[in-house]
């Protein structure tokens, strides 16, 4: 499990000069502050929008941030669950990847990021050592090159810093839920600090036969001279095996059958294993000017051998036709980024100034084969899958898809007066994707260059209100869409350009309470255009078709409403739809899969020492499950509650999921977790 630390620990070590050399890429990082309320969750300044640290108000586009320990109390652990209640995100759980929407486009395999590295593949991810989620709405491609154009999800790890304690932490749950957290933050020397974050948990689910095990362990190191130069190294490893859940839709299904029966098979399993290193290493020639460079590299693997699917037959009672799937896969990130920043004065206005270069390397390795016919037919009130599986041959499919990128950055944040300011900036990019089926030899490749603009302009009427506009451009070329890859067939059509998203967005940022509470309200027209569908008859055409918009209001908060007392939650409305597309039944009708409203609303009780708990409800709207817009996924409301004691360094916290153990579906396949309990207790040294 542990063979590639030795290996992790080196390229640390010789992050700076050969990782130069390599050519890699990484974006920005965000930049941890502590609050002086620890109860308050909101982070004094955000990055992931700008890379640099700007207060959010400075932002002329919607950023919403989790706290991940506030939603582990609940024992949420899984990326989608906590963003379920984000205004304008629509999380549908599956077993292969994080399958997460933002504003009606897809987010889950090209705009999922881990402290500025894209996170690309099909993968779960894991959230034992992150801080917190950063979710920037809208067009990134300006910062973070290609994207789907609905929004960004940065997860911020916990790094070694000179100021967090040190913490353990041992929790149990419904569900045979076992697990503990180790933090260890330590200051070693006025100049070092050292951090150890390591978790574990087992736990089966409320699905007969499904169960799950998570292992991490991040080490990192911080030097700081404190006087202008600082080098933070980390390493991050960790696995998530489980047995998948991948059952016959519900429609199928007659309306009786018990939502604990799943359909997996003993020896089905699936694993997730991550090792991410990075570098980041940053010196201030002044109070105005700095120099970052930042080196990743990122390994995800995913291998599976599971059963999914089949049809339900009414007249004999069973399911047949499950298929069997195996595949082996890798997905790898290599990238280095170096970033100047500074302040300057020109004609009495302001200037806070990024230019930014970037290199990068992606590659994703798949094997995989299926079997159809193999699987016994299945009772789905009983359901038995003992059989002994077939040993795999050879895999059916074996391709080998790369890209590489390079691409320059410039941002401008221009402060005309106290009231006034613009955030302008550009991105030109220079990529190639190339594809290699290994079974066949045929390979074909696909490049380009694109432009992504930005442009925004924020006014302060009153000191803690800022009203804006702002217009942001992205693209998503041909190869770099969903998982990457380029089809090697001879018949394949190719994007004449890359596919556009465009966005306008208004907003206020506002400041209430003397700074205790944050709101922020915003109204978007988001399109996308070019885009590439597959014929249903003919999988080897092609049309390059369409337009697709998304329409919205979003509204968040989060803060100290009074003394002890703290509130978080927003709602959305939206109306992702088809605008045009040439195939018949299409054109206005509702993206399928998206929520148009949701949202969550929780309030906390929390003096510094004694009882303390939290209350809240999370709201998703139906979803539509066809083209046609005939069928849906009806909305559902969850209410989750908790208590707790805490002295001045020990704390025990009893939470509950789904109070009022309210049946929902949050897939066509998955239904939502009954009432769950968990128990934790902490101490902080």
């Amino acid at each position: 499990m542990f063979a590639r630390l030795p290996l992790a620990a080196a390229l640390l070590a010789m992050a700076g000069p050969v990782a130069a050399a390599d050519v890699p890429s990484l974006a920005g990082i965000t930049v941890i502050g502590t609050a002086p309320d620890p109860e308050d969750t909101r982070p004094p300044t955000v990055s992931t929008a700008t890379r640099t640290p700007l207060a959010v108000r400075d932002v002329p586009q919607t950023i919403d941030t989790v706290n991940v320990d506030r939603a582990r109390e609940f024992g949420i652990t899984d990326l989608g669950t906590m963003l379920e209640g984000v205004p304008g995100v629509t999380a549908t759980p599956d077993a292969r990847a994080d399958e997460i929407d933002i504003r009606g486009f897809s987010a889950s395999y090209n705009d999922i990021y881990v402290d500025g590295l894209r996170s690309s593949g099909q993968i779960v991810r894991g959230t034992a050592n992150i801080e917190r989620i950063e979710v920037l709405k809208g067009p990134a491609s300006v910062l973070y090159g290609r994207g789907s154009g609905g929004g960004m999800i940065n997860l911020v790890s916990k790094q070694a810093n000179f100021t967090s304690r040190s913490s353990v932490e041992g929790r149990v749950g419904s569900w045979d839920t076992v697990g503990g957290t180790v933090d260890l933050n330590r200051v070693v020397h006025d100049n070092v600090a050292v951090r150890l974050t390591a978790d574990a948990q087992n736990a089966h689910s409320f699905r007969h036969g499904i169960q799950s095990r998570n292992r991490m362990v991040s080490p990192s190191i911080v030097y700081d001279n404190h006087q202008g130069f600082n080098w933070l190294l980390q390493y991050t490893y960790e696995e998530i095996w489980r047995v998948p859940d991948r059952p016959v839709s519900r429609e199928t299904l007659p309306a009786d059958v018990p939502i604990r029966n799943a359909m997996a098979h003993p020896d089905d399993y699936m694993v997730d294993t991550q090792h991410y290193a990075r570098s980041v290493m940053s010196y201030a020639f002044n109070p105005d000017w700095s120099v970052k460079w930042t080196v990743g590299h990122r390994n995800a693997e995913q291998d599976f051998d599971h059963l999914y699917g089949g049809t339900y037959r009414p007249a004999t009672g069973l399911i047949t036709g499950r298929m069997r799937a195996w595949q082996e896969t890798e997905n790898t990130t290599t990238s280095t980024q170096f970033d100047l920043t500074g302040k300057a004065t020109t004609f009495g206005l302001q200037h806070d100034l990024l230019v930014g270069l970037e290199a990068s390397r992606e590659r994703r390795l798949p094997r995989l084969a299926t079997i159809s016919g193999e699987a016994p037919n299945i009772n789905p009130y009983d359901p038995s899958v003992w059989y002994a599986k077939t040993p795999w041959g050879n895999p059916t499919q074996y391709n080998d898809h790369r890209s590489r990128s390079v691409s320059l950055a410039l941002q401008d944040l221009v402060t005309f007066s106290p009231q006034w300011k613009a955030l302008v900036g550009a991105r030109l990019e220079r990529y190639r994707f190339q594809s290699t089926n290994r079974l066949t030899g045929a390979s074909r490749s696909y490049d380009g260059t694109s432009v992504s603009p930005r442009a925004g302009i924020l006014w302060n009427p009153l000191p803690d209100q800022t009203l804006y506009a702002s217009y942001s451009k992205s693209f998503s070329p041909y190869g770099g869409r969903g998982l990457m890859s380029i089809d090697t067939n001879a018949n394949a059509v190719y994007d004449d350009q890359p596919q556009t998203n465009r966005q306008w967005e208004f907003g206020l940022k506002s400041d209430w309470l003397d700074g205790r509470l944050s709101t922020q309200v915003a109204y978007y027209d988001l399109s996308r255009n070019n885009i590439r569908v597959q014929d249903e008859n003919d999988p080897f055409v092609w049309y390059v078709v369409g337009l697709e918009r998304s329409r919205g209001v979003e509204f968040s908060m989060d803060g100290r409403i009074a003394p002890n007392w703290y509130v978080r939650g927003g709602a959305a409305f939206q109306s992702p739809k088809v605008e045009e597309d040439h195939r018949p039944g299409r054109a206005g009708m509702y993206k399928t899969g998206v929520a148009r409203r949701n949202g969550n609303l929780f309030v906390r009780y929390a003096p510094e020492r004694g009882l303390f708990a939290e209350t809240g409800v999370t709201y998703v709207g139906t979803r539509y499950l066809d083209v046609a817009n005939t069928q849906k996924l009806d909305a559902y409301v969850r209410w989750d509650a908790l208590a707790g004691w805490r002295e001045r360094d020990w704390s025990v916290t009893a939470s509950v999921l789904n109070v009022a153990d309210k049946t929902y579906w949050r897939s066509t396949s998955l239904p939502g977790a009954p009432r769950t309990f968990l128990l934790s207790a902490s101490y902080q040294f």
